[in-house]
């Protein structure tokens, strides 16, 4: 088993910035690919980006690319997303996910095997 507990969510101004982390514990070499999903209301849950551990590999949603920034720090088995540039249309929960699926999946929710809680990225206009 692993476990995911995310944190950082919080309210910012258009053009802010928030910075999140999904801290994870448990069974964590099992987790080979982790990654930011986010869901607003009334809309199915989105990819947002995506690391691979082995090869240091990153993934963005066109929507976040050159404004989100994924990364991670093995020796704390946590992954952080820098979110520059927020607008409106970031507000969402974001989820953070972990799992075996690698880059042929890394977009894909139902590769997941693990989600955390959900964190609340309110953008105000």
């Amino acid at each position: 088993q692993v476990q995911l507990v995310e944190s950082g969510g919080g309210l910012v101004q258009a053009g802010g910035s928030l910075r999140l982390s999904c801290a994870a514990s448990g069974r964590t070499f099992s987790s080979s690919t982790m990654a930011w999903f986010r869901q607003a209301p009334g809309k199915e849950r989105e990819f947002v980006a995506g690391i691979i551990w082995s090869a240091n590999s990153t993934y963005y949603a066109d929507s976040v690319k050159g404004r989100f920034t994924i990364s991670g720090d093995n020796a704390k088995n946590t992954v952080y997303l820098q979110m520059d540039s927020l607008k409106p249309e970031d507000t969402a929960v974001y989820y953070c996910a972990a799992g075996l699926g690698g880059a042929r999946f890394i977009t894909i929710p139902w590769s997941y095997d693990y989600w955390g809680q959900g964190t609340q990225v309110t953008v105000s206009s």
